[in-house]
């Protein structure tokens, strides 16, 4: 049996930089949305429901990588404020579809308009147009490293 190749420094240092810029800004744009409120899990559920549409329980907790159990305790407390509800699945009778209400879709649009316009107006005050370029470009690349 082989070594893994060995993983070049430049690789470490990107991988360490961009964990490090991406949980700070990450923490930045949930305090400027005020979405501090909720836990990031049930942003991600939110946001997950809000691109793919209703899901079974079990659905969301594959996608999210979580056990059932931990996503019924998140959909439980989403219900509790009214972000989601359930409907029956009009393919499967037996079974229960999570969906978000027009309370949630308001909340995750207006918070995703507020979070894009703070970037927005960074990117103008402390970038060049050649820098935005270059930052796009990068953006580019990264979409990479979930690309399977």
């Amino acid at each position: 049996m082989s070594d893994p190749p060995a993983v070049p420094p430049t690789a470490v240092r990107a991988a360490h930089e961009l964990r490090v810029c991406l949980t700070r800004l990450r923490r930045t744009l949930r305090r400027v949305a005020g979405t501090t409120d909720l836990t990031p899990s049930q942003t991600s559920v939110l946001s997950r429901l809000m691109h793919d549409g209703p899901a079974g329980t079990s659905d969301l907790a594959v996608a999210e990588g979580v056990r059932p159990q931990s996503m019924a305790a998140t959909v439980a407390a989403l219900r509790e404020r009214e972000m989601v509800d359930r409907r029956p699945d009009p393919t499967d009778g037996r079974r229960q579809l999570i969906a978000l209400t027009d309370a949630a879709h308001a909340y995750v649009a207006g918070h995703r308009r507020t979070r894009e316009e703070w970037l927005a107006v960074r990117f103008a005050e402390r970038f060049t147009e050649a820098e935005r370029g270059t930052i796009l470009q990068a953006l580019e690349l990264l979409t990479r490293i979930e690309e399977r």
